[in-house]
């Protein structure tokens, strides 16, 4: 193998040839495709390659309370796979995205409303009463009472999140 200097970036590592050494190409095309995973996501899942989750792109139900939205979630056959599940608070925060509002999220990527969207998280002070939602108008975190009737989005776990090495 040729001097090389090899560069990490995510989950794309980066053969450099030292100066001098031609340059291979035959790997540009696979590094292509791993810099931009989402056109191979399956219809209707969105894969974030950073956190290591696939999300439904849309809403998967409305008004449901906190347990029926674990149990849509948990009912949710979408890209071919069956071990869908409601996101943790951490988890659905990740798609807030802070440069913009109503709603708070990239809308090139997600079909989502201004509204609340439950988490599996309960309330650690009164788990059997509340739980967290995220507020997709401008991405705030707060808890509501586990019978109101919230939106859902379903998550699935891909891989453990890159590395960054």
């Amino acid at each position: 193998m040729n001097p090389a200097t090899v560069i990490h970036i995510g989950v794309i590592h980066l053969h450099v040839p030292s100066p001098g050494v031609l340059l291979n190409t035959e790997h540009l095309a696979e590094a292509a495709s791993i810099a931009h995973p989402a056109a191979a996501a399956p219809d209707g899942v969105v894969v974030d390659h950073a956190t290591g989750l696939m999300w439904s792109k849309a809403t998967v139900a409305k008004g449901k309370t906190w347990a029926e939205a674990k149990a849509v979630a948990e009912a949710v056959r979408l890209g071919g796979y069956t071990d869908w599940r409601l996101p943790t608070r951490a988890e659905l925060l990740t798609l807030v995205d802070d440069t913009r509002s109503n709603p708070a999220i990239d809308t090139s990527r997600f079909d989502c409303e201004s509204d609340w969207y439950w988490t599996s998280t309960p309330l650690a002070s009164s788990p059997s009463v509340f739980a967290w939602v995220v507020f997709f108008y401008d991405g705030y975190a707060l808890y509501f009472r586990q019978v109101n009737g919230g939106r859902v989005r379903a998550v699935r776990s891909v891989s453990s999140p890159a590395s960054g090495q």
